[in-house]
């Protein structure tokens, strides 16, 4: 049998088309049971599905793209953003806060630290109120690049938001709530120890 990449031959790939209908990935009821769902249905939910992942590759794309721009790992962006948003709050960053939020450890937040300090992208000194401790606060000039760059391409999110009703904006938050815990690693005994 003669196999066909047909996205090289300028047509559409019917098996990425196809990834996200469940038709196609549980042919034996094995992932969904039988749900009284009409073909029509179930096709309007794979569109459901395929919108999800191209948001994700979508996100993918522009987290790349930034990191390459900044010069900086996804760890280091992730922080960069946590001070950001920290300073337009008015509130002070600990190494302790930063490694909380980052889910690391204390010598890991001091490399991380570290290197950006190095970089340029970020000043240390001693907390106003603690002075056992750090403030952590992005410079200037990396705010600037982050804002003008990433930050500008996620804003545009906040449009297709503001762009729903109250209802509309609802029953989206339902739904991603929804799939954000039927995604949950809570009670998936095949992830337990993974970390």
């Amino acid at each position: 049998m003669r196999m066909v990449n047909s996205s090289a031959e300028g047509s559409a790939d019917p098996i990425a088309q196809s990834l996200y209908d469940v038709r196609f990935s549980n042919l034996r009821d094995e992932l969904v049971t039988s749900w009284p769902v009409s073909d029509e249905d179930v096709e309007q939910i794979a569109r459901v599905m395929a919108a999800l992942s191209a948001l994700r590759q979508a996100e993918q794309e522009v987290s790349d793209a930034s990191q390459k721009y900044m010069r900086l790992s996804k760890q280091d962006m992730r922080a960069i953003h946590y001070l950001i948003v920290a300073g337009n709050r008015g509130a002070f960053v600990t190494p302790g806060m930063l490694a909380a939020h980052l889910h690391i450890s204390a010598a890991s937040t001091t490399k991380l630290l570290n290197r950006l300090e190095s970089g340029g992208h970020i000043v240390r000194n001693v907390h106003p109120t603690d002075r056992r401790a750090f403030a952590i606060t992005v410079t200037p000039e990396t705010e600037a690049s982050a804002v003008q760059t990433v930050g500008r391409q996620h804003a545009s999110r906040f449009h297709a938001a503001a762009r729903l009703t109250r209802e509309e904006r609802d029953t989206v938050i339902r739904f991603l709530d929804d799939m954000t815990a039927g995604l949950s690693l809570d009670g998936a005994s095949w992830a337990q120890g993974l970390d």
